[in-house]
């Protein structure tokens, strides 16, 4: 009987020692993720002894005071965004920020003062100057440049608030963040080869470098970290901003592979020997096609135009209207830093179906380097690719009584020699125009309202074929350098010119000085090459109207393209030309 109830009673007792031993397992591993939770950085309770102050100095305007209302509704940690790049330009700072972000958000970069102890940082904040795409899968934040005393590594957030523990790490203060006039700051995957732009070599313009003394450097970090595999490959082509360099060998099979690596340049002496260090570098390699699945399943584009523009919104629905018209069927756009409302006219302009694309490029007084990248982008897509400004008008004079200005016109020239095994480029001088007499600018566009200019041409612009350009891309705005065997053919003045709206009325015109977008025109406020074809002559180094600035550059009164405008393009009940009729 004993020895039952001790049977039994070892039955009943054996489960609550089996729900004791769980228990206790449980409760000790609950006990240590919270000790490791605690400790950790995601913690929200801190114990460092870094605490950054917020404070704004009083020559920066604070934000409005309603923003302080949601300092505990949010965690600004869950709000930073990943600044993977910065470069400081003459007259901003540029982030890159690897997500898209939506430009009617507001953004705001956040400073922080030079680290001299880990114990107080200052912080403020303003908001961001711009935001705009990048590439396709990242943004760009532009910002007002650091003051004095202030690091050039700038965050960004989506809220104003600074909150403890929310900035610089210690390994973050020590970012050197490169200056604009030595980075590597694009790359582009054209087959086995990287094409790298680079400021900083120095190298002659106009003029073909020896490749021999450069060597691109690739990897998955950054190069200043000294971390991960670097591979090194030699350059095969050197030209002014540009340089091609091999693939390294174990992505050249697989060029999806090269995807997002990043890729600095350096200068080597005869022995291979480091002559320098690699270039800061915010360049990583990216495919030249914009749609890569569509572009080898169509036909190639005829004829289409690349230019570069900045704050030209107002003009470039006439520009646009205008050619297509003659027959250009695909447009690359080029934006340097507009703010002027631009991605809405060509957002309208696509709706009409005139396939215009804009590409943001921030990179200030690189034109030509601009120009190669247009170029190998657009290889894939058309036969001809034409390079000229939005106040440059191709136009077919009349000839014997005879209109040779139909539609497609242009489109019919450049097509005759598309198979031609001697023509690569195609010619067309220009007449610059001037104010016209008057005072403001013309509510019928360029095209209609200028009607008189100098009786002898300046320069040319070009027209080519990008998969017969020499290796080096190298390009002095109005044309390109051709492969071997290739030449161009000068168009006769008597069938086609350029109009170029070189001169307008004043309020447009002083633009020129604060900003020239090539790299080898100095800018007009400074005191060198005053002599310059591209200068204005007599203007001087000073943005002042001359009191006689509406009658100048006024030789031969030309009509011809304001009569063929009026005749062609006007609304026959209105008499509104389609630029004035849409909200261009």
């Amino acid at each position: 009987m004993d020895s039952e109830q001790r049977r039994k009673r070892k039955r009943i007792n054996k489960p609550y020692a089996n729900f004791f031993s769980v228990k206790s397992l449980t409760v000790c591993l609950s006990f240590f993720f919270l000790l490791l939770f605690i400790s950790s950085d995601r913690s929200p309770i801190r114990t460092g002894s870094f605490r950054p102050v917020l404070s704004v100095p009083t020559s920066l305007s604070l934000l409005p005071t309603r923003l302080a209302l949601v300092r505990d509704s949010f965690d600004t940690r869950s709000l930073s965004l990943m600044v993977e790049d910065r470069v400081l330009l003459p007259d901003h700072l540029l982030l890159i920020v690897s997500s898209k972000l939506r430009n009617n958000e507001n953004f705001y970069c956040v400073y922080y003062s030079s680290f001299n102890s880990l114990s107080s940082v200052n912080v403020f904040v303003k908001p961001a100057l711009s935001v705009d795409e990048y590439r396709e899968d990242k943004s760009i934040v532009r910002c007002q440049l650091p003051p004095m005393n202030f690091s050039a590594v700038v965050d960004l957030r989506r809220t104003w608030e600074a909150k403890e523990g929310d900035g610089l790490s210690r390994g973050n203060a020590a970012v050197a963040v490169p200056s604009w006039d030595r980075v590597v700051y694009e790359a582009i995957l054209d087959f086995n080869t990287a094409v790298v732009f680079v400021k900083g070599l120095n190298l002659r313009p106009h003029r073909e470098s020896d490749p021999t003394q450069f060597r691109c450097r690739f990897g998955l970090t950054n190069f200043d970290k000294n971390e991960g595999f670097v591979f090194t490959t030699k350059a095969t082509a050197a030209a002014q901003e540009v340089i091609r360099c091999l693939m390294p060998r174990s992505v050249r099979r697989n060029p999806e592979k090269a995807q997002g690596i990043r890729v600095t340049v350096s200068r080597v002496d005869a022995g291979e020997d480091a002559i320098d260090g690699p270039l800061p570098s915010v360049a990583k390699v990216y495919s030249t096609n914009l749609q890569r699945q569509r572009s080898y399943s169509r036909k190639k584009y005829e004829l289409c135009a690349c230019t570069m523009l900045w704050n030209q919104a107002s003009f470039l629905g006439e520009w646009i209207v205008y050619h297509a018209w003659l027959g250009v069927e695909r447009w690359f756009i080029y934006d340097n830093n507009s703010d002027d409302g631009i991605q809405e006219v060509i957002d309208e302009l696509n709706l009409q179906n005139y396939n215009v694309s804009r590409y943001a490029w921030p990179w200030t007084k690189a034109q030509e380097a601009g120009f190669s990248h247009c170029a190998l982008r657009a290889r894939s897509e058309c036969k001809w690719l034409g390079f000229f400004d939005v106040d440059e008008f191709f136009y077919f004079p009349r000839h014997r009584g005879q209109d040779m200005q139909g539609q497609n016109s242009l489109r019919t020239l450049v097509a005759n020699y598309t198979n031609s095994p001697i023509y690569a480029e195609i010619r067309t001088i220009c007449h610059s125009f001037g104010p016209s007499g008057l005072t403001s600018a013309p509510s019928q566009g360029v095209t209609v309202g200028y009607t008189c200019r100098l009786q002898a041409p300046e320069r040319h612009k070009s027209i080519v074929r990008p998969e017969l350009l020499d290796v080096t891309l190298l390009n002095v705005v109005h044309h390109f350098r051709l492969q071997r065997g290739y030449r161009y053919l000068n168009v006769p003045e008597s069938t086609a010119v350029v109009n170029h709206y070189k001169y307008q009325v004043w309020d447009t015109f002083k633009a020129k000085f604060f900003r020239r977008v090539s790299t080898y025109v100095t800018n007009w406020q400074e005191d060198q090459n005053k002599g310059s074809k591209d200068r204005a002559p007599g203007l001087g180094t000073v943005a002042i109207e001359p009191p006689d600035w509406r009658l100048r550059f006024c030789e031969v009164w030309d009509t011809g393209l304001k009569d063929f405008v009026l005749a062609n393009f006007a609304d026959t009940a209105t008499g509104l030309l389609p630029w004035e009729r849409s909200p261009f």
